[in-house]
């Protein structure tokens, strides 16, 4: 018989659970670094083969796996590998599926921490990179090479949630041999299922949304079997490892995600239409308004805007660090995905290592403002912002 699908909401807070003999009902942690074997020959069958039980918590430990189960029964993913971080995510991927003298191409609209990874590290083991604009599939086309392997996206991006066509992009990928990629960190799969869409490959940061607190740092590669077996072969040898306290704090934040990304939704998209209503507003970005360029493609993509609201405020640095500095509720922070909102500068903060040509490129001004608005009252979040009224 079938198994029957559950729905994202009971996948949350039901799939892979892993009871000991105790027969617990909240989730066990498993805080240790190695595992006993009955005998040689039981400990020789799980090193040569670690799905046969666990071997040592660099690349085993029933906690992470929790997690990697929850989390790739949510996303509509085969398997899924856990990490130190989200950078550590994109790094494990591109280096178990990649070689020397392969080619990727880029969006130009990614987080800036990733730009630096790409042309300062992953550059100097013979990746060929090419960027392109997030949004243009002609450009895309264009830059796609014999030798390409990987398209990697952030959709919405960061900051400025600029929204790319998954479906089209990943036939595009597809077409020509290769794999789309899609970092989900600004909508998760409450909001956004990138496989059903066709993308081959998802990153996460689950230091953000997946989390929900600002406690951990934790990230995710999520996909099909035999991809996620070679980022599981990079995880074991090079060790940029999830530890079991946070992949349980993950856990049990996946049980609430969707109750949490539906407020966050709400109160973003209502802070979304109060400012653009402000007077030293110039412009707002957020794909649940009219007026985000990509507003109809969100629609038909999301199931709702997400929780980040980014805008130009009328001057320039001098009046977006006015605005920040006059926050009293508000956390100043670049970190986002928190259930209490955060305000940050992006082109001195996350961009602040990219060059004036690269921030040029990805439309990071320097009076533009993101706010990963929270789930206080939402009134509370627009008095906070007073700076813009007066």
């Amino acid at each position: 018989m079938k198994k029957k699908k559950n729905k994202l909401s009971t996948d949350a807070v039901r799939a892979g659970v892993i009871r000991t003999q105790e027969q617990e009902h909240s989730e066990a942690m498993f805080l240790t670094s190695s595992f006993v074997f009955k005998n040689a020959k039981e400990a020789a069958k799980r090193f040569a083969n670690p799905n046969s039980g666990n071997v040592y918590s660099r690349f085993t430990n029933p906690s992470i796996k929790m997690f990697e189960d929850r989390l790739a029964a949510m996303e509509g993913a085969e398997r899924c590998v856990a990490t130190s971080s989200g950078m550590s995510a994109i790094l494990a991927c591109f280096m178990s599926l990649c070689s020397q003298g392969d080619h990727v191409v880029v969006s130009k609209s990614i987080f800036g921490t990733s730009v630096q990874l790409f042309n300062n590290i992953l550059s100097r083991w013979g990746l060929d990179i090419t960027y392109v604009d997030l949004t243009d599939l002609h450009q895309w086309k264009k830059a796609i090479k014999k030798n390409t392997k990987l398209l990697f996206v952030e959709t919405p991006s960061n900051p400025l949630t600029e929204i790319c066509d998954i479906k089209k992009l990943a036939n595009l990928a597809s077409t020509h041999s290769c794999k789309l990629i899609v970092d989900n960190c600004f909508c998760t799969p409450a909001l956004q299922k990138p496989i059903d869409l066709g993308a081959h490959i998802i990153i996460h940061s689950a230091t953000k949304y997946l989390d929900g607190q600002g406690r951990c740092l934790g990230g995710a590669v999520l996909g099909n079997e035999q991809d996620m077996k070679e980022v599981f072969s990079f995880l074991r040898s090079a060790g940029p490892t999830l530890s079991p306290f946070n992949a349980w704090v993950f856990y049990k934040g996946l049980e609430t995600l969707k109750i949490r990304m539906d407020a966050h939704s709400k109160n973003a998209y209502e802070l979304a239409i109060w400012l653009e209503q402000q007077k030293k507003v110039e412009q707002v970005f957020y794909p649940g308004l009219e007026s985000h360029p990509q507003y109809l493609l969100a629609k038909k993509q999301q199931f709702s805007g997400g929780g980040i609201v980014s805008f130009l405020i009328k001057g320039s640095q001098q009046e977006a660090w006015e605005l920040i500095d006059s926050t009293k509720m508000l956390s100043i922070t670049a970190n986002l995905g928190d259930v209490k909102t955060t305000i940050t500068h992006p082109s001195t903060t996350t961009h602040a290592r990219l060059t004036q040509e690269e921030r040029d490129a990805a439309n990071i001004r320097e009076n533009l403002i993101r706010i990963a608005v929270g789930i206080e009252d939402i009134e509370d979040i627009k008095s906070d912002l007073v700076f813009l009224s007066k």
